[in-house]
């Protein structure tokens, strides 16, 4: 039986040459489904507060821009918008994200898109040791450090996820 070809993605290839530490897990994609940020969380073994789901947005004056936010929260379009100096914010569809990141849906990584968009992380990830991102295909999912992730993406920590009164 022929050995499994290691996967190898841009987001992993720009870490190498930048030589920034990371870790990277493999899952079986077929598993995942709807809701599949916390879904990947359940099949890597990752806490869901660890693991950052990327989301792709359009500012209304500034562009595209990325966020990432844990996989059990909303993004708050809002705080977003006033992060990025920015009136109004929307999600991209879902058809753009190919052609504007290089990925597809589900495999979005903030690393390695085909163009530098400004990226924006929830400042929960600055409390933590390592987060996980989307390793930039269905089925790879990288940890690395919040201040890696800032120096592969020149992300900025914001508060941009919703919050829910208890």
């Amino acid at each position: 039986m022929a050995k499994k070809k290691p996967v190898v993605t841009n987001a992993m290839r720009m870490l190498r040459s930048a030589k920034i530490e990371f870790e990277e897990i493999e899952y079986e994609a077929d598993e995942v489904g709807e809701s599949f940020g916390e879904k990947i969380a359940e099949l890597t073994g990752i806490p869901p507060e660890m693991s950052f789901k990327t989301l792709v947005i359009r500012g209304e004056k500034k562009g595209i821009m990325v966020a990432c936010i844990p996989v059990n929260c909303e993004a708050d379009l809002k705080k977003l918008a006033a992060a990025a100096g920015d009136k109004k914010t929307e999600m991209i569809h879902v058809k753009e994200l190919l052609g504007l990141t290089g990925y597809i849906r589900g495999g979005v990584s903030p690393i390695g898109m085909k163009k530098h968009y400004p990226t924006y992380v929830d400042r929960s990830a600055e409390k933590l040791d390592k987060i996980a991102v989307s390793g930039g295909v269905c089925g790879v999912t990288l940890i690395m450090k919040p201040e890696d992730l800032r120096r592969a993406t020149d992300c900025v920590f914001e508060d941009i996820v919703k919050t829910t009164d208890i």
